[in-house]
């Protein structure tokens, strides 16, 4: 790696979850660890880039995830940044096929903010982790002048146990990609909030809950038929997608027709001109599923009250080189169109 790709100032689109931040990682962490020291124990480490990693102790994985969140405003139709955080790094977790059992957490809050907000936030967080029986189990909490921090920033490591993992370099020819619920929720009433529109857009709210009670059972009864999940945070079910396949020989086609997205939702976005497939959810999975049980599994998501819970596209051959590696849309009238990670996704959501 040469000097020179290391230039330049960092912008906010670094931490977009975008194309923009898949390179930075790659070039300012991943090229400096030799490979022998990416992973441990057999287990899931720095080369998948997956939503946690993971250490193989006899014959279960005690899986980990780490993540930072921050969000303007801090309290926002539907939740907070403490659920934000707590659900969060549990939906991380059991993105990896974990059952989440408790996070460290790290708070650190400007100077001047106040204790009463304060206080709220950390409740929220709390009780979102009683309500799924996840301890915290410690932490760290620091405060920053005045002017260094806007606001409040929660950092939270999360532990689990899984028997199986699921890991997103699993997916393979035929498997469908499975939506659980209406995508874009969070992303929406956050762009609203930031733009002062909530008045006129009373029906937004961000769907940002744990996702225990939905996928522990699905992922106890068909753990070993789901090759890939993701929480489609930053970025959208846009980023996660062409992330899967990104650098592989495969493509994945959907159908915008059976992407589940409530009315409210799409015509603000569209208003707006943004695509929904590139705004945040901070309450959805999205799941690649043996062709022979998916159909079971939306069904099983179905009686656990994921009622919008669909098959929205499939992992497919590449149809030519140019689909290698790419993700594809097939549009309201018909036609066939790529998909891509924007570089710089929009908001900052968390």
């Amino acid at each position: 790696m040469g000097r020179d790709k290391l230039r330049g100032i960092i912008t906010l689109s670094h931490g977009g979850g975008g194309r923009d931040s898949w390179e930075l990682i790659n070039d300012l962490i991943i090229s400096k660890v030799p490979e022998e020291l990416r992973r441990a124990f057999d287990g899931v480490g720095l080369d998948e880039l997956d939503d946690g990693v993971a250490i193989k102790l006899n014959d279960l994985y005690v899986v980990a995830s780490i993540d930072s969140y921050t969000v303007k405003p801090l309290i926002f139709p539907g939740g907070d940044l403490g659920a934000l955080a707590a659900a969060g790094t549990i939906n991380d977790l059991l993105m990896m096929g974990a059952r989440p059992i408790g996070i460290v957490d790290a708070v650190v809050v400007e100077e001047g903010t106040q204790v009463e907000l304060v206080d709220t936030i950390i409740r929220s967080m709390i009780n979102t982790l009683i309500s799924e029986g996840v301890a915290l189990l410690g932490g760290d909490f620091k405060v920053m002048p005045k002017g260094s921090l806007d606001g409040m920033i929660i950092t939270t490591a999360g532990l689990g146990i899984a028997r199986r993992l699921i890991v997103d370099a699993g997916i393979r020819i035929g498997d469908k990609v499975v939506v659980t619920g209406p995508i874009a929720e969070h992303g929406a009433v956050i762009i609203a909030s930031q733009l002062g529109l909530l008045d006129n857009v009373k029906e937004l709210r961000s769907d940002v809950k744990p996702l225990t009670k939905y996928l522990m059972p699905v992922i106890d009864e068909y753990g070993e038929y789901i090759h890939a999940a993701r929480d489609p945070t930053r970025g959208g079910l846009a980023s996660t997608l062409n992330e899967w396949v990104a650098g592989r020989d495969l493509t994945i086609i959907i159908d915008r027709t059976k992407i589940p997205i409530r009315d409210p939702v799409k015509g603000f976005l569209d208003i707006l001109g943004i695509d929904p497939l590139n705004v945040a959810s901070e309450g959805v999975a999205v799941l690649a599923v043996d062709p022979l049980v998916a159909d079971d599994v939306v069904e099983e998501l179905h009686k656990l009250g994921l009622k919008d819970a669909s098959i929205v596209g499939e992992i497919i051959k590449p149809p030519s080189k140019l689909a290698s590696g790419r993700v594809l849309i097939r549009t309201e009238i018909g036609g066939l169109s790529f998909v891509d990670a924007l570089a710089s996704p929009v908001p900052r959501i968390c």
